[in-house]
């Protein structure tokens, strides 16, 4: 039988230590051994099912393999017999992180948190501070960023995430700073290197380039640094002009990334090819007027690297505007709860009202200000373009386009962190901007008016017009400081941060045509869309 409280903590530590079992589990889980590992836990559990050591270990089985929901159902079974077991409430709040459930995290590290940091708590504290940022309370994360480094300075990773946070707010020479820091304590540390080369403003040095060969032919390099270290090199010789050796690197990096995702190109298309059938004229005029009516919402969609954080720095230069981030929730709230879109057809007027106002509830933490619009940014949102309509018939649509090859090539040389596992291949990439083009095209059709398009080479060109537009399709009065957004002081979370608080410019925007020998995959997967752009090829179908 289960004990209560620390003891059962205690005895479970001791246990995790002592089982020879436990400890071959754990082997087998610390070498990716991750069957092995599950159907020796599940053996033993069946024998002992309130040992919490043996539990613990098999949510972390769970959360190896993306089965977040079944790691949290197994981590809280663990904290039901043993509320005192720190690390596996340690663990709940990591999983939650993942799940994107940041408040909640939070709330199982303070738990965990004391005033005074001990070397024990500096993961759960590192945690936290990250939970933080994704809430958007960066002076927090700050602060508790600087108290684990006062405490314990010698940790990279802290540094980098440190700068990642100096970097969003604003404080780019600071950041920078702290990313040189955590070099001098790990100059191998691929991530490091590509955090500065992704500032894009940043220009590494002759040394720096030696660094980083140098740190490449380390045996004992990981694939992650390695990955980092290529992407970082290739916009280091992009740019000193050297094409060549730059788009190898590239090529390298996104090579090894590849062999880490399991992106079906197929299954994208098929997806829009559903889209299209099911998102008829007749389907929405049957549902006109569903939904929360709330005019709240500004959805930045589209392409990454479209031009969709300018834009969102531009409207959040408006008084009326709150500028937020890449928000997780519409793809969540879409997918919830069976197949999409099929499942919309069994959906009322009521459901599509509860759901426009459990997204606004859900992003509540987000808003810092009392303005009475926010931008939700997620560019994957256009692939859920016909549900926002649907749940937030009011809400402002901006579709960010821009040039297929300058869109494709630039994605191709970005190392995301997560979700845009298309990226790492040229054909796979042309395949996806032209399923993108399907279904914008597709909506344009079905909802005529329903998207405003900011075309990025038009926004370069013609600024004040193209801004002016932009504040006109969210149905606001234009204010002149929408014009000087560049002086706007907010956090930017995205890659483009440091290129928005400088006035519009031509850098970068025909950096793709040095590179243009290597690109025929992407053009040949783009087929007609890139003739075409920016508009849809005529009756464009698969």
């Amino acid at each position: 039988m289960a004990e209560p409280g620390d003891e059962i903590s205690q005895r479970a530590v001791a246990a995790a230590l002592s089982n020879p079992r436990l400890v071959a589990a754990a082997l087998d889980l610390h070498d990716n051994r991750i069957p092995e590992a599950e159907r020796a836990l599940r053996a033993y559990l069946k024998e002992d099912p309130f040992d919490v050591a043996a539990i613990r270990l098999l949510a972390e089985v769970a959360a190896r393999i993306g089965r977040f929901r079944d790691s949290e159902t197994l981590l809280r079974r663990a904290l039901d017999l043993a509320p005192g077991f720190g690390a596996a409430r340690a663990n709940l709040a990591t999983v939650l992180y993942r799940q994107n459930r940041p408040v909640e995290a939070i709330a199982e590290l303070d738990r965990l948190l004391d005033d005074d940091l001990d070397p024990d708590s500096l993961g759960p504290a590192n945690l936290k501070a990250a939970a933080l940022g994704r809430i958007g309370e960066f002076e927090e994360a700050l602060g508790l960023y600087e108290a684990i480094l006062k405490d314990a300075p010698n940790q990279p990773r802290v540094w980098m995430s440190y700068a990642h946070t100096l970097k969003t707010v604003g404080r780019g020479g600071e950041g920078i700073s702290a990313y040189r820091r955590a070099l001098d304590l790990n100059p191998h540390l691929g991530e490091v290197w590509w955090s500065l080369a992704n500032l894009k403003t940043y220009r590494f040095s002759d040394d720096d380039v030696a660094a980083m060969q140098k740190a490449l032919e380390t045996p004992s390099l990981s694939d992650a640094d390695r990955l980092h270290l290529d992407f970082a090199l290739g916009k280091a010789l992009e740019d000193r002009k050297d094409h060549a050796a730059s788009f190898a690197h590239y090529a390298a990096g996104n090579a090894l990334r590849r062999k880490s995702d399991r992106y079906d190109a197929d299954a994208v298309t098929a997806f829009v090819d559903e889209s299209l059938a099911f998102f008829t004229p007749a389907f929405f005029a049957e549902r006109k007027g569903v939904g929360c009516q709330a005019r709240d919402p500004v959805f930045i969609l589209g392409m990454p690297r479209a031009g969709s954080t300018l834009i969102e720095q531009i409207l959040s230069s408006h008084s009326m505007i709150e500028g937020t981030q890449e928000l997780a929730d519409m793809p969540f709230l879409a997918r919830r709860g069976g197949k999409y879109p099929a499942r919309l057809a069994d959906l009322d007027a009521a459901d599509f009202k509860k759901l426009g106002e459990e997204y606004l509830e859900r992003t509540r933490v987000q808003r810092k200000t009392d303005r009475p619009m926010f931008i939700d940014k997620l560019p994957n949102n256009w692939a859920h373009v016909a549900f926002i309509h649907l749940i937030l018939p009011n809400a402002t649509i901006i579709d960010a386009r821009r040039h297929p090859l300058a869109c494709g090539f630039s994605n191709f040389k970005q190392h995301f962190a997560r979700g845009q596992d298309f990226s790492y291949d040229l054909a796979d990439m042309g395949r996806y901007y032209a399923d993108y083009v399907r279904l914008m095209a597709h909506i344009d059709a079905a909802l005529p008016g329903r998207v405003h398009r900011t075309i990025h080479e038009r926004m370069i060109d013609h600024t004040e017009s193209e801004i002016r537009a932009l504040v006109s399709a969210c149905k606001l009065d234009f204010e002149d400081a929408t014009l000087r957004f560049f002086e706007t002081g907010r956090a930017v979370r995205t890659p483009s941060s440091e290129q928005v608080r400088r006035p519009v410019n031509r850098e970068g925007t025909e950096a793709w045509k040095g590179f243009e020998s290597w690109l025929d995959p992407l053009k040949a997967a783009l087929g007609p869309v890139l003739d075409a752009y920016p508009e849809a090829p005529p009756a464009f179908h698969r």
